[in-house]
C-alpha cells in the first residue's frame, strides 16, 4: 500500500482492520464522494426535473 492510499483511508475514517473488508475502488469512491459533501450546487434538481428526465 502506498502512503497516499493510507492517507485517503485515514481521511475518510477507514482503519487498517477495515481494509480486509473493502476494495481499493470502494476507498477511492468514498474519498471522491466525501469531496462532494462540501460542494455548494447553484441549482438542485427537483422531483419534476427527475420526472421529466
Amino acid at each position: 500500500m502506498t502512503a497516499l492510499f493510507l492517507l485517503r483511508c485515514v481521511q475518510v475514517g477507514i482503519s487498517i482492520r477495515d481494509l480486509d473488508l473493502i476494495t481499493i475502488g470502494t476507498v477511492n469512491d468514498m474519498y471522491v464522494e466525501s469531496g462532494n459533501d462540501t460542494c455548494d450546487y447553484d441549482v438542485l434538481a427537483t422531483q419534476d426535473d427527475f420526472d421529466a428526465f
